[in-house]
């Protein structure tokens, strides 16, 4: 892991595509703007991991579904 220092309006690149700026930080918060390409999802973690497992529970039932038949 890269773990870089930024202050406010500061940013980090990624790739040649995706930019991250500090956009605010309050107390032990802090505020990301993130430029991607739309072919480039952008999700926070929890999001990210509650649709992976909606695809596998996708990928299961319709295995089941397939086994039926």
């Amino acid at each position: 892991m890269l773990v870089l220092s930024r202050q406010k309006d500061e940013s980090i690149i990624i790739g040649d595509d995706v930019e991250i700026t500090i956009v605010d930080v309050r107390g032990d918060k802090v505020r990301l703007g993130i430029t991607a390409p739309k072919s480039i999802p952008v999700h926070r973690r929890e999001v990210y991991e509650a649709i992976q497992k909606e695809k596998r529970e996708k990928e299961a039932q319709e295995k089941q579904a397939q086994q039926k038949q």
